[in-house]
C-alpha cells in the first residue's frame, strides 16, 4: 500500500473545512459554511497503478477536480508499490461520476502490460471503494457501486468485479479472492473459468486490466517498517497478525521489502473493534520474537480521528478522558468570539484606510481569478464528445490553472505580509553605526522580498495567459469569452504587479540589487505582449469578436 505519512496538523490544515470536520469528527454540529457541503457525504478511495509518472497521475486528478461537488482530500504515492490511492468526498452523483471519469482516464492512459511494483493488482484503477460518511448510508454506496460497475463495463469495456458490502458472491466480499494471480494470472483465467467471470463487462482483459468496486466501511491503511531486510521475517509476522491466517479478526497483512526494508503492510477494516495501538504492540512483540524492532510506521490517505485519539489515549494510559477534552473539538464548538459569521471581504479589507493590502496583493487576487477562469473554462470542455481530441490537454490545464490559482491567493497574503515587514524595518534603532548597519541591511533585504513576490505573481500570471491562450485556441467554443476574460485578469494582473516590483526597487540607494529582478520583468511583459497579439487574433478568428 503506496505510503506518505499525514501528521495530525496536517489532517487539521484546514480545521473550518466541512469536508475535514465531517470526516474526522462527524458527532460534531457543522456550521453552514458560505457554500454549504452536500447533505449526503460520500468518501470514495480509488487506488492506481501508477505512480512513477506524476504527469499521468495529475491528468487523473484533474478528471476527479472536473466534477464541481466533489472534492479531492489526499493524493498518495509510493514508487517501490508503483500505486497512487487518492481520496476524494462529496455528493453521491458528484463522486459516482468524478469515479467514473478517473477510471476512465486511467484506462487510456496506464498499461498493465507494462506495470511493475510490490503491490498486488489487476487493474490500471486497481480498486475503488465507497464509504459512507454523513447521512448516507451503506446501502446508498451499493447501489453506487454497481451503478458505476455496469457504467464501467459496458462504456469502457472493462471487466468490473464488485466486492465487500456491494459482492453478489460470497468469496468476492473479500479483495483478495479477486486478485489472486494479479493481473497475469486473472488474464489466463478470465476467459475460460466461469469463476473469474466478472460481474459486469466483458469475460477479457485489455491493457487497462479489470477493475474492482465497492462499498465499506472506513478503513486505515497502515505500514511498519522493520530494522532488518529480510522480508521474510515480515510474511511471518503479517501471517500472524492478519485474520485469514489467525489473527485478528479486522486486520489484512502482506509482507513486503519496500525500500530496502522489511514491510508489514497492513488494511485496519475495523479500527473501533481492532485498535491501531493494539496492532502495533501486537506487530512489536513479533517482531522481537525474531530479533529485530519496529523502525518507524507509516500511513496510507486518510485516518479518522477517533482512530489517533484511541491510540493516544491507550499510549498515555489517560484516565476519565472525554473527547471534549481535544482542543480542536472544542473550538469546533466555539461561537466566533466576534459575533460574526465572517469576517470582511477582500475587497472590503482593500478599501480600507491601511497600508496593507495594497496594489500587490490587488495584482494576485486579479491573477488567481484569472487563473480560475482558466480552470472553469478547460471543465467546461472535459467530457464534451466534440473535443474528446482535446480532453487530455484539457485536463492537464485544469490541473496546472488550479495549481497557480492557489499559488496567486496565497500571494495576496504574502505580499501584505511581506510590506508589513519591509515597513517594520523601517522602525529599527539608529542610534550607532552598528544599529544603522544592522537596519540599512535589513530595509535592503526586506525591500527585494517585497519585490521578488509581485515578481513571482508576474510569473504566475504569464503561465496562466498562456492557458488562457490554449483554451482560447481549442476548448469549448462556448466559453471562448471566459479564456479571453481570464486573460485580461492576468494581463491586468502583471501591469499591476510589474509596478509594485519596480517601485520597490526605485526605493533603493543601491538600484543595482535589483537590476536582475527588472530584467527578469521586462522578458515577462515581451512574452505577454506576444501571447497577448495571439489571443487577439484567435478571438477574431474563432470567436468572431
Amino acid at each position: 500500500m503506496p505510503g506518505r505519512i499525514i501528521s495530525f496538523q496536517t489532517l487539521f490544515k484546514n480545521p473550518s473545512s466541512p469536508f475535514i470536520i465531517a470526516l474526522t469528527n462527524p458527532q460534531l454540529p457543522i456550521a453552514q459554511p458560505p457554500n454549504p457541503m452536500p447533505n449526503q457525504l460520500i468518501e470514495c478511495i480509488p487506488n492506481f497503478s501508477e505512480a512513477r509518472r506524476p504527469e499521468v497521475i495529475d491528468q487523473i486528478v484533474a478528471a476527479i477536480e472536473s466534477v464541481s461537488d466533489v472534492k479531492l482530500l489526499d493524493r498518495s504515492s509510493d514508487l517501490d508499490h508503483n500505486r497512487t490511492v487518492l481520496t476524494l468526498a462529496g455528493s453521491p452523483a458528484g463522486v459516482e461520476e468524478a469515479a467514473f471519469r478517473a477510471i476512465k482516464t486511467a484506462s487510456e492512459l496506464i498499461d498493465l502490460n507494462h506495470h511493475t511494483g510490490e503491490h498486488p493488482r489487476i487493474g490500471a484503477t486497481d480498486v475503488c471503494p465507497f464509504v459512507p460518511l454523513s447521512g448516507a448510508t451503506m446501502d446508498e454506496c451499493v447501489a453506487i457501486a454497481r451503478r458505476l460497475g455496469e457504467r464501467v463495463g459496458n462504456e469502457l469495456s472493462i471487466p468490473v468485479y464488485l466486492y465487500e458490502a456491494a459482492a453478489t458472491r460470497p468469496e468476492r466480499v473479500n479483495l483478495e479472492n479477486i486478485r489472486r494471480g494479479q493481473y497475469e494470472g486473472l488474464k489466463s483465467e478470465i476467459e475460460s473459468d466461469p469463476n473469474r467471470a466478472p460481474d459486469f463487462g466483458p469475460a477479457r482483459l485489455g491493457k487497462a486490466g479489470a477493475t474492482v468496486i465497492g462499498a465499506r466501511n472506513p478503513l486505515i491503511a497502515f505500514n511498519v517498517y522493520l530494522t532488518t531486510d529480510d522480508v521474510d521475517i515480515a510474511k511471518k509476522i503479517a501471517r500472524a497478525v492478519r485474520h485469514s491466517s489467525g489473527g485478528f479478526r479486522h486486520v489484512k497483512g502482506l509482507g513486503l521489502l519496500v525500500e530496502g526494508r522489511a514491510q508489514v503492510s497492513m488494511n485496519l477494516t475495523n479500527f473501533r473493534e481492532t485498535p491501531v495501538a493494539r496492532v502495533v504492540e501486537f506487530v512489536r512483540r513479533e517482531a522481537q520474537r525474531y530479533g529485530v524492532a519496529v523502525h518507524h510506521t507509516e500511513l496510507v490517505g486518510l485516518i479518522p480521528q477517533e482512530a489517533l485519539v484511541d491510540a493516544a489515549v491507550w499510549y498515555t494510559q489517560l484516565d476519565q478522558f472525554d473527547s471534549e477534552q481535544i482542543l480542536e473539538s472544542r473550538l469546533f464548538d466555539a461561537p466566533a468570539s466576534n459575533g460574526t459569521e465572517n469576517g470582511p471581504s477582500f475587497i472590503e479589507e482593500l478599501a480600507a484606510p491601511t497600508p496593507t493590502p495594497g496594489g500587490g496583493s490587488a495584482a494576485a487576487y486579479a491573477g488567481a481569478m484569472g487563473a480560475g477562469l482558466v480552470a472553469m473554462v478547460a471543465g467546461l470542455t472535459i467530457g464534451k464528445k466534440k473535443y474528446a481530441e482535446v480532453e487530455a490537454e484539457m485536463q492537464a490545464i485544469r490541473v496546472m490553472a488550479e495549481s497557480l490559482r492557489k499559488e496567486l491567493t496565497q500571494a495576496v497574503d504574502d505580499d501584505a505580509a511581506s510590506f508589513e515587514v519591509l515597513l517594520a524595518t523601517f522602525k529599527l534603532p539608529k542610534d550607532t553605526d552598528e544599529q544603522k548597519d544592522a537596519r540599512n541591511a535589513a530595509i535592503l533585504t526586506a525591500t527585494l522580498n517585497a519585490a521578488h513576490i509581485p515578481l513571482h505573481v508576474a510569473e504566475d500570471v504569464v503561465k496562466v495567459m498562456e492557458l488562457a491562450l490554449k483554451c482560447a485556441q481549442d476548448g469549448n467554443v462556448n466559453a471562448i469569452s471566459d479564456a479571453m476574460s481570464g486573460f485580461a485578469l492576468s494581463r491586468a494582473a502583471l501591469t499591476a504587479a510589474g509596478y509594485n516590483v519596480k517601485i520597490n526597487i526605485n526605493s533603493l540607494e543601491d538600484k543595482s540589487a535589483g537590476e536582475k529582478l527588472l530584467e527578469e520583468l521586462a522578458d515577462l511583459e515581451k512574452k505577454a505582449t506576444k501571447l497577448e497579439k495571439e489571443i487577439r487574433h484567435v478571438m477574431k478568428e474563432r470567436g468572431g469578436i
